[in-house]
């Protein structure tokens, strides 16, 4: 398993997805999104398992003002706007290769070999 874990210090749902994997002896890779976000590449890659945009994107964020500006965006011109505003997208995003969830979800992880 190669796991990578995007989210915040702040997020307990993040901090839970870290503890998940720390007990069950499997290693990731942490990446705090307030420092870095996401690569293009890796945007993409969670776009396609997951299904989209409209999945990623977290209503409650604090950002509220660079959500309204995402969400009324035209399709072309999110992608690039997301990029710049990782804070927008819901926590955790947690990938294994191609595989990929958004939010705590340990059911899905148990049976990610």
């Amino acid at each position: 398993m190669n796991i990578q874990i995007f989210g915040t210090k702040k997020s307990a749902d993040t901090r839970k997805a870290e503890r998940f994997f720390k007990e069950r002896g499997i290693k990731f890779q942490s990446v705090d999104m307030k420092e870095k976000g996401l690569s293009k590449g890796e945007l993409n890659s969670v776009l396609q398992a997951v299904g989209g945009l409209e999945e990623l994107l977290d209503e409650k964020t604090k950002d509220q003002k660079a959500y309204l500006l995402i969400k009324y965006l035209a399709p072309e011109d999110k992608f690039e706007k997301v990029l710049e505003n990782p804070m927008v997208l819901r926590q955790p995003i947690v990938r294994n290769g191609r595989q990929a969830t958004v939010g705590y979800q340990p059911d899905v992880w148990k049976n990610w070999e």
